[in-house]
């Protein structure tokens, strides 16, 4: 029997809903589960700054240990409040990262491959969930969060989904699935490009336009040289860039499709709203430095605290019973991207 999906607002409602949260009577039904959301990514941070790690995978497994959690009605509510108003905040607060002068300053070349990675590489997944038999919305979740930015996009992405506990579930098993494959590559990766003897410049554009996640782009970028890591840098903060139209084109899709079902969803999401205007102050330099790296903590802090959410209303039964597919389907995406952009900076005589 298919789970019907909660109904969406529109974005005037979501706009008050995200007010009302900060009202003493929400505060007063948040404050638990919100808390028990910040134990944890204080417990995941620590470890991650200690021991090394991602801080995302960490909040999310340690997020499932309290699975019993999501059954108390006190704490549910600020669980609920982390998992969506939170989430939604850090993907907005994700636009103070970039500005138009980075993306204009990696050339016409690259960027019309990446923009051909991001979309070739969505398809995919798509593609390969049809193969495989799993819904379209699996093949867009995870071909986006490998085309754009790993667990950021994943998070991004299911915000604009109907909201079912397959999606929520899957979700995290993307978040699982991209950070390990991330992680993986900022260490295979580098060793790749001394084998294939890329250049500094066109090893920068691989691994910019390869790997998930931002921390090990830069990671293995750096471990190159200076040059490579600026390049990488670059590169992945133009494919985070593509967050905005990949999202309100799903949104748009879903938005299409529930319509028979009589339900609403906004036209464009409010925290992309937020991501693009952020976007545009960093890029007119309104926002001062020490303003943005506040920002852009914020964003990370917001993220962690949804991850963490997420986490506690998920069980690892519940993600074992998802099985096999969905790992193909992110080894499958991970493989033709990768491919994708060698074979064309071998065309292009890079």
């Amino acid at each position: 029997m298919k789970e019907k999906s909660l109904p969406s607002w529109t974005w005037q409602q979501r706009s008050l809903a995200l007010l009302s949260v900060w009202r003493p009577a929400a505060l007063r039904s948040n404050w638990r589960g919100v808390t028990i959301c910040s134990v944890i990514a204080l417990a995941a941070t620590f470890v991650s700054t200690t021991y090394g790690g991602p801080q995302l995978l960490y909040a999310l497994f340690f997020g499932l240990a309290f699975h019993f959690l999501s059954q108390d009605a006190l704490c549910l509510p600020g669980i609920q409040f982390c998992s969506q108003t939170l989430l939604r905040t850090g993907v907005a607060l994700l636009g103070a990262r970039i500005t138009f002068d980075q993306i204009a300053h990696i050339g016409v070349l690259p960027l019309l491959l990446v923009l051909l990675a991001v979309v070739s590489t969505i398809a995919c997944g798509g593609l390969v969930a049809h193969v495989l038999g799993r819904p379209r919305s699996e093949g867009l979740l995870s071909g986006g969060a490998v085309a754009i930015c790993g667990a950021s996009a994943a998070l991004a992405i299911s915000a604009v989904l109907p909201r079912t506990r397959e999606n929520e579930q899957f979700t995290l098993l993307t978040v699982v699935g991209v950070t390990a494959l991330s992680t993986a590559a900022m260490i295979v990766y580098p060793l790749l490009v001394h084998v294939l003897a890329l250049g500094h410049t066109a090893a920068g554009i691989f691994l910019g336009g390869t790997i998930h996640d931002v921390a090990q782009v830069v990671g293995a970028g750096y471990l190159i040289s200076p040059h490579t890591g600026e390049i990488a840098a670059i590169v992945k903060l133009t494919r985070v860039a593509m967050l905005v139209p990949v999202v309100i084109a799903v949104s748009l899709l879903f938005r299409t499709r529930m319509q028979a079902e009589a339900t609403r969803m906004p036209l464009v999401p409010v925290f992309l709203v937020g991501f693009a205007l952020m976007m545009l102050a960093n890029s007119l330099h309104l926002i001062p430095p020490a303003v943005d790296e506040g920002l852009n903590a914020l964003s990370r802090a917001c993220l962690v605290l949804a991850i963490a959410a997420l986490g506690v209303k998920t069980s690892f039964q519940a993600l074992a019973s998802l099985g096999w597919k969905p790992v193909l389907m992110l080894v499958s995406e991970t493989v033709w991207i990768a491919a994708l952009v060698l074979l064309a900076l071998a065309w292009m005589g890079w």
